[in-house]
């Protein structure tokens, strides 16, 4: 059973910064390109960021420029590191192996809420 575990998220003001973290219990994460992905208020869930298995990263549009993805295969770990935070990258987040820019290969987590507001 494939298990993803989401954290790090929270309350930031415009501007901030947040890290976020998954830690990923299958053997296949080393081997596998990964990302994260929100799903905004009345949105659908859409990635953002990605990063091969050897660590090479993408990012979206909306992103870019703001936000670090990272990966350590050994700690079978994913990584968002997220800076001048604005009011519409309010969402949940959620990490998982990548098969296109709405879906996933494996079971989705409980995600992190991360809210951005003065």
């Amino acid at each position: 059973q494939v298990q993803l575990v989401e954290s790090g998220g929270g309350l930031v003001q415009p501007g901030g910064s947040l890290r976020l973290s998954c830690a990923a219990s299958a053997a296949g994460f080393a081997i596998n390109a990964m990302g994260w992905y929100r799903q905004g208020p009345g949105k659908q869930r859409e990635l953002v960021a990605a990063i091969t298995s050897g660590g090479t990263p993408n990012y979206s549009d909306s992103v870019k420029g703001r936000f670090t993805i990272s990966r350590d295969n050994a700690k079978k770990t994913l990584f968002l590191q997220m800076n001048s935070l604005k009011p519409e990258d309010t969402a949940v987040y959620y990490c998982n192996v990548i098969a296109s820019y709405y879906t996933a290969l494996w079971s989705w987590g409980q995600g992190t809420q991360v809210t951005v507001s003065s």
